[in-house]
């Protein structure tokens, strides 16, 4: 049986480089706003902003027809993808997790 959300991590992070942003807060910022076609029981959401959209699903699963147990599995997988990310940057998934705290 397939997840109930389902998305593909992100694509490398297009850092601009230079000494203007360090790499890491970039790539955590790119990531609170990255887009990717987001499926949920069957239903694709094109081009969503994949972190609201997860927080929509966490504050309310019913809405969208999934369980708490559901909801937090897609935030377990962003955290998961976009850690690896966020990692190759310099950063820490713990920054992505206390994100979903706020």
């Amino acid at each position: 049986m397939p997840p109930a959300v389902s998305f593909s991590g992100p694509r490398r992070i297009p850092y601009p480089g230079g000494c203007v942003t360090e790499p890491a807060p970039y790539a955590l910022d790119y990531l609170l706003k990255w887009p990717a076609d987001v499926t949920v029981n069957g239903e694709v959401h094109h081009g969503k902003p994949v972190f609201p959209f997860v927080q929509e699903l966490l504050a309310d699963p019913a809405a969208h027809g999934l369980t708490p147990a559901e909801a937090g599995a897609a935030r377990d997988l962003f955290v998961d993808l976009a850690g690896q990310a966020l990692e190759a940057e310099g950063g820490k998934r713990e920054w992505l997790r206390r994100e979903f705290e706020r």
